[in-house]
């Protein structure tokens, strides 16, 4: 946006988020999840026409698209913004959803919490905490993704960590014993933390103007110094025993996407105790 120019440097952000969309699909993945501010207002026929482009390749192509609503898809005039989304995003629920592929359950959630009615958001947190009991219970499922715009964790010097997310979605997904990972955007930058022995990414390098990070005596424990792409995006596979987590980056002189971060995020396995064997409670 026009404000954002104002404090942030802009660098062929439209022609970064055309060759992103371009290297997803040399990539052609299952399924393509976009964690909101597809565009910069919801409401805008002009700025949907050229995502409306992008989405219809990669779904000409085969590949499913899932997306949550960001901060700048309701600015402005939000039910209109809602309604273009929508429209867009046939499979959105605005007060949760999901989507299993390959034992890998992908937990999608509105964290615009202000456009919210006080019942739509007990909805949606009874429903995400039911949901993730019902997927720990599922022997067909192997691992929990949860996903929401706002980032409970971030050293953005331009957004804010959100309490509300923290508060609400936090407790839940760490309480859930196979979710292993919870992705989120909203700041433009890549970050990675360990909160309560889980992964948290921010992944918000899909075009925006990238924001500056605090660093040193107040910041929080980024595992991802060393990794600060302009724009980025992120894979997600299954392997036997784990999934492979794997950032691709636009190389500088915009030649192309590279891989730039990987990590494996290990499957959780439910301790067993063998048969006939007495665990001491310390009772008398």
């Amino acid at each position: 946006m026009l404000v954002e120019t104002i404090l942030l440097r802009s660098h062929k952000n439209r022609a970064a988020t055309r060759l992103l969309f371009n290297d997803v699909l040399r990539h052609h993945p299952a399924v393509f999840f976009l964690l909101g501010d597809v565009v910069n207002l919801g409401y805008s026929n002009r700025q949907w026409k050229p995502i409306d482009e992008y989405l219809q390749t990669l779904r000409s192509h085969g590949i499913e698209i899932h997306a949550i609503l960001g901060n700048h898809e309701v600015m402005g005039r939000p039910l209109i913004g809602q309604q273009k989304f929508q429209k867009r995003f046939s499979s959105h629920v605005r007060t949760g959803y999901f989507k299993i592929h390959d034992a890998v359950a992908v937990v999608l959630l509105n964290s615009n919490f202000a456009t919210l009615s006080k019942i739509e958001d007990q909805e949606q947190m009874k429903w995400y905490e039911n949901m993730l009991q019902q997927l720990d219970e599922d022997p067909s499922v192997e691992f929990i993704i949860t996903g929401c715009h706002h980032s409970p964790y971030t050293n953005s010097r331009v957004v804010a960590p959100s309490i509300t997310v923290q508060k609400k979605f936090v407790p839940p997904f760490l309480a859930s014993k196979k979710s292993q990972l919870f992705l989120s955007g909203h700041c433009h930058a890549f970050e990675h933390y360990k909160v309560g022995g889980k992964d948290f990414m921010v992944i918000g390098g899909g075009g925006g103007l990238r924001q500056p990070l605090r660093q040193g005596i107040g910041a929080l424990v980024d595992l991802a110094t060393g990794y600060k792409p302009m724009f980025h995006y992120l894979t997600v596979q299954r392997m036997a025993d784990h999934l492979q987590i794997r950032s691709f980056q636009l190389r500088p002189d915009f030649t192309g996407f590279e891989e730039g971060f990987k990590i494996d995020i290990k499957k959780y396995i439910e301790a067993m105790i063998p048969e006939g064997h007495i665990i001491n409670s310390g009772a008398a």
